[in-house]
């Protein structure tokens, strides 16, 4: 491991603050603005087992703080019966409420972010599984169109919202990563990039991408008054892609580190390494 990497910090930020904080996605049983993972739980109840082991306080200011936003904040729309319009029109509210929190961060002493854009939400199977879709909607990766360009749009106005980021925080080292393109190229090629299973879960139970909200990963079903095992892992998890039907398998996380890790697709296109080193523009 290179020196550098002995050094950093990294901190990844719960954006789900941002679902939290956004009036037409809220649940009243979540009133509280954040939630953050410096205890020893979730919720720490005051034991503070831990506390040595937090970060100094001047790490808080030479850390990269990473932020991966968008699925959640689309899918949770889609999933309240929301049409593609307005989901599309509380978009800027969602981005409104995250650049709160990186300016946030900042006046507490944060100066490096590295921000991912949101992946394909057509191609993943929980989607795909109960969200409706035609036909003349799936794409030749076998992706629905619709939820994609919406992550599309979300994509290009985080961008802009990037770039008014960097404008208004001139200390801060501010890179946008293009994670939307390295993911659709795996899914879309995933027999070239060494992947057999492309939209299919690993860990679920029936159906077409073999997954089921209401027996997931793990989960059990009751057969004949016998509580019975189901929701099984497939055999080679290393050769597929989504594991659960929502996140990513070990394996294909890694692959798409190892295509971002470099700066290809980083605006600027600069390696994981020199991301917070100095100013970008």
């Amino acid at each position: 491991m290179e020196p550098y990497f002995s050094r950093l910090v990294m901190l990844a930020l719960a954006v789900s603050a941002i679902l939290l904080q956004t009036p037409a996605l809220a649940s009243p049983e979540c009133d509280f603005p954040a939630i953050f993972n410096f205890g020893d739980s979730n919720s720490d109840t005051g034991e503070h087992i831990f506390q040595e082991l937090l970060p100094k306080a001047d790490y808080f200011s030479r850390a990269l703080y990473t932020f991966d936003i968008g699925q959640n904040d689309l899918t949770a729309g889609y999933f309240l019966n929301m049409s593609t319009d307005e989901v599309r029109a509380y978009v800027p509210d969602v981005l409104d409420q995250f650049k709160a929190i990186v300016k946030d961060i900042y006046d507490q002493g944060g100066r490096s972010f590295w921000i991912h854009n949101t992946g394909p939400v057509g191609c993943l199977p929980y989607v795909l599984d109960r969200l409706k879709i035609t036909a003349a909607q799936v794409d030749e990766a076998g992706c629905a169109t619709p939820f994609n360009e919406v992550a599309q749009f979300f994509n290009r106005r985080l961008k802009e919202a990037v770039v008014e980021l960097r404008k208004d925080l001139p200390f801060a080292a501010i890179t946008y990563v293009d994670v939307y393109s390295v993911k659709y190229s795996l899914i879309s090629q995933a027999k070239k990039h060494g992947f057999k299973e492309s939209l299919r879960a690993c860990c679920g139970h029936g159906g077409k991408y073999n997954y089921n909200m209401h027996v997931g990963c793990g989960g059990k079903k009751t057969v004949h008054g016998e509580e019975v095992y189901v929701g099984k892992p497939c055999n080679e998890p290393a050769a597929w892609i989504n594991w659960d039907g929502v996140h990513y398998t070990q394996a294909a996380n890694k692959w798409v580190f190892d295509q971002i890790v470099g700066g290809s697709f980083s605006d600027p296109q600069i390696p994981l390494k020199l991301a917070c080193q100095k100013r970008l523009k």
